[in-house]
C-alpha cells in the first residue's frame, strides 16, 4: 500500500458555503421558517440545513441540497443552480460515487461557463480529474487537468496552478508513465516552493519519493521521503508523519533492510492507534504482516494479519451498520419535515376554529385528518426510502443486504458489457443552455434505461456522456451476449432516428458509439461511505475500448462476443485492430444477416 497525497492534499473542492457543525437547534428553526419563506430565502435555508448536516451525514445533507436545486430551478437562479449542483457533486465524490459526481459537477461547469466564472471552472475541471483518474478515464483526466491549468494560470492562482501541476503528475502515475509523473511533480514542487506553503511542499516531496521507488531509485526515495517527514514534524501534521513513517518504513522493505524498517512502521501504527483512524490501521498491520513473513517471523506475521483481518470485517459491519442508519436518518428526516408542514396548517386551522367558524365536532375530524394525512406522508417516505435503495442496488443484492447486513463480490464467469459515447458532445454541448444540456441527456438516457428494462440488463452507472451496462448479472443468463447486442441495435436505431427527425427540422444531431465485450468480472457494493453496485476486470476496460474503437453509428464488438453471436447476426470483420493499452483485438460491426463480411484487402 501507498499514501499518494495528491488524493488527501489540502485543496477542498467546495465552492460556496464551508461546511458547518449540525446542531440540531439551530436546523429545527431553520425548518420552521420554511413555510413563511420567500423562494430565494426557502434556496437559502435549505442550502444551509445542507451545509450543517455535510459532515455527519451526507445524506440528509444531499436531500436539503436536492430541494434548494428544485427551487432555484424554478426561480431559474443559474448561481445558485451552480452551487447546489457543485455540493451534491462534492458530496457524491467524497463519498466515492465518482460518476454521479461526474454528472454532477459537469452540469455545474457549464453553468459557470455561462456565467464566466473562470475561476469556479477551473475547481470544477480539478474535481473532473480526479475523478475521471479514479474511475480509470485517464484521457478525460488529463484534458480536464490540463484545461484546470490553463486557468489557473489565467486567474493567476499560484496554488491551484501548483496543484494542477500535481494532478498532471497523479494521473501520468496512474498510467505508469513515470517520466512525465516525474516532471510534473517537480514542477509542482517547485510552485508550492515559490509560495511557502509548507504543507504542499511536503505532499510534492512524498510524491516524488513514491516516482523514485517506481523507478528503482530507493536511495533517493528515501531522500524524499525523510524531507517530507521532517516538515509533517514541523507541521505537526500527525497524519503527515504517519504517512511518511510508513513509506519510510516500506522503502526500508524494499532495500531489505528489516530491522530499520520495523520501528517506522511500529511507529507509524502507533499514530493511527492515537488518531483512531481504524482505516489506516487496518492498511498499516497488512504491510506489517507482511514485513514480518520477510523477516521469517511467521508467528508474529500471523498474528498481525488477523489483526488486520479483524479490523476489516469490523470496519465492514460498521460501514453497513452507517449506511442502513444514514437512510434511516433520512427518511425521519423527511418525516419531520412533513409533520412540521402538517402541524402549520393544524395551527392556523384551530385558530379558525377558536374564531368559531367551526363547531367542536368539526374540530375531531380535523384532527382525525391530520392524523391519517401525516400516517400516509410517512407511509410514502417510508416507500421512497426503500425505492432510493432499489435505486443504488439491483433487486438481489437489496435483499441480500437487508438481511444478513452485507453482501458478498461475486464473480461471474461470463457476461457482456456495453459501453455508449457521444460523439462530439462536448463541443456541441457548448452551444445550449444548461437546462437543455440536462433535457438533451435526460432524454437519452431514459430511453436508454428504457430499452434495457425490457431485456434484463443491469445499468451500472452513466458517467458523464457515457452509458455502461451489463447482461449477465447479477443473475446469470445464457442470453448475455444476445440480450445486449439487440439493447445495442436498439439503441443505436434510437439515435438513428432522432438525427433524421432533427436534420429534417435543421437542428443538432448527437451520433453515438457502442462497444461491447464478453468476459469475466467481479461485482459487488463497493464505497466507503455510500453503497455503488459497480463491476471490475479486465472485461470492463476492453469493453471501453471497443466503443472508443468504433465509429459513429456503429455497434463496434470483440472477437469474443463475435464468437457467442456469429450464427445470429451478420458482422462486418474489421481485422485486428490496435486497442489503446490493450494491443491488437479482433473486432466485429454489427449488421443484420448472418453472414460476415471481411474487408478487401
Amino acid at each position: 500500500m501507498r499514501y499518494f497525497t495528491l488524493v488527501t492534499g489540502t485543496l477542498l473542492f467546495c465552492l460556496g458555503i464551508q461546511p458547518i457543525h449540525a446542531q440540531s437547534t439551530i436546523t429545527d428553526s431553520l425548518r420552521n421558517r420554511l413555510n413563511q419563506a420567500t423562494t430565494v430565502q426557502k434556496i437559502e435555508i435549505n442550502y444551509k440545513i445542507g451545509d450543517s448536516f455535510f459532515n455527519e451525514l451526507p445524506d440528509s445533507a444531499i436531500y436539503y441540497y436536492e430541494e434548494a436545486l428544485r427551487l432555484a430551478q424554478v426561480a431559474h437562479h443559474d448561481t445558485l443552480i451552480a452551487r447546489c449542483l457543485n455540493k451534491i457533486g462534492n458530496l457524491k465524490y467524497n463519498s466515492g460515487e465518482y460518476d454521479e459526481a461526474i454528472d454532477y459537477i459537469f452540469k455545474s461547469l457549464t453553468l459557470f461557463e455561462q456565467l464566466q466564472d473562470k475561476y469556479r471552472m477551473m475547481r470544477c475541471m480539478q474535481y473532473l480529474a480526479m475523478a475521471y483518474e479514479e474511475q480509470g478515464m485517464y484521457d478525460k483526466a488529463l484534458e480536464y487537468a490540463q484545461q484546470s491549468l490553463e486557468l489557473a494560470k489565467v486567474v493567476e492562482d499560484p496554488y491551484s496552478t501548483a496543484f494542477n501541476m500535481a494532478a498532471l503528475g497523479s494521473i501520468y502515475y496512474s498510467q505508469s508513465n513515470y517520466d512525465k509523473a516525474l516532471d510534473y511533480f517537480q514542477q509542482s514542487l517547485h510552485g508550492m516552493e515559490e509560495i511557502n506553503d509548507l504543507q504542499g511542499i511536503a505532499d510534492a516531496l512524498n510524491n516524488l519519493a513514491l516516482i523514485y521507488e517506481k523507478k528503482h531509485q530507493l536511495e533517493k526515495a528515501l531522500e524524499y521521503h525523510l524531507r517530507s517527514l521532517a516538515l509533517a514534524k514541523e507541521l505537526n501534521d500527525s497524519r503527515g508523519i504517519a504517512v511518511s513513517y510508513h513509506n519510510i518504513g516500506l522503502v526500508y522493505k524494499a532495500m531489505k533492510e528489516h530491522e530499520v524498517a520495523l520501528p517506522y512502521l511500529d511507529s507509524c501504527i502507533v499514530l493511527v492507534k492515537a488518531g483512531d483512524d481504524k482505516f489506516y490501521l487496518k492498511e498499516s498491520y497488512q504491510t506489517l504482516a507482511g514485513l514480518y513473513s520477510d523477516m521469517g517471523e511467521y508467528e508474529k506475521a500471523y498474528q498481525t494479519h488477523l489483526l488486520y483481518a479483524q479490523l476489516n470485517d469490523t470496519l465492514m459491519s460498521q460501514e453497513n451498520k452507517r449506511q442502513f442508519a444514514e437512510m434511516n436518518t433520512r427518511y425521519e428526516t423527511e418525516k419531520k419535515d412533513q409533520q412540521i408542514i402538517l402541524l402549520d396548517k393544524d395551527r392556523k386551522f384551530q385558530k379558525t376554529v377558536r374564531n368559531g367558524f367551526i363547531g367542536g365536532f368539526t374540530v375531531v375530524l380535523l384532527f382525525a385528518g391530520v392524523f391519517f394525512r401525516q400516517r400516509n406522508h410517512i407511509s410514502k417516505a417510508r416507500k421512497r426510502s426503500d425505492e432510493l435503495l432499489l435505486n443504488i442496488l439491483p433487486e438481489e443484492v437489496a435483499d441480500e443486504l437487508k438481511t444478513s447486513g452485507r453482501a458478498e463480490a461475486k464473480q461471474f464467469e461470463e457476461v457482456t458489457v456495453l459501453f455508449t459515447d457521444f460523439k462530439n458532445f462536448t463541443t456541441m454541448s457548448e452551444e445550449l443552455t444548461p437546462q437543455e444540456l440536462v433535457n438533451e441527456i435526460n432524454y437519452c438516457y431514459s430511453e436508454f434505461d428504457s430499452i434495457i428494462t425490457r431485456y434484463g440488463i443491469e445499468k451500472i452507472k452513466t458517467i458523464g456522456d457515457s452509458y455502461m451496462c451489463v447482461g449477465g448479472l447479477p443473475v446469470a443468463s445464457k442470453t448475455h451476449a444476445l440480450d445486449v447486442v439487440k439493447v445495442a441495435m436498439e439503441i443505436r436505431d434510437f439515435m438513428l432516428q432522432e438525427k433524421k427527425k432533427r436534420e429534417a427540422a435543421g437542428k443538432q444531431y448527437y451520433e453515438i458509439r457502442i462497444g461491447c465485450h464478453t468476459g469475466p468480472v467481479v461485482a459487488g457494493i463497493v464505497g466507503t461511505k455510500k453503497f455503488a453496485y459497480n463491476i471490475w476486470g479486465d472485461t470492463v476496460n476492453i469493453a471501453s475500448r471497443m466503443e472508443s474503437s468504433g465509429e459513429a453509428g456503429k455497434i463496434n464488438i470483440s472477437g469474443a462476443t463475435y464468437e457467442l453471436l456469429k450464427d445470429k447476426f451478420s458482422c462486418t470483420y474489421r481485422g485486428k485492430i490496435q486497442a489503446k493499452n490493450k494491443g491488437e483485438i479482433d473486432m466485429y460491426f454489427v449488421e443484420g444477416s448472418v453472414n460476415v463480411t471481411k474487408p478487401q484487402s
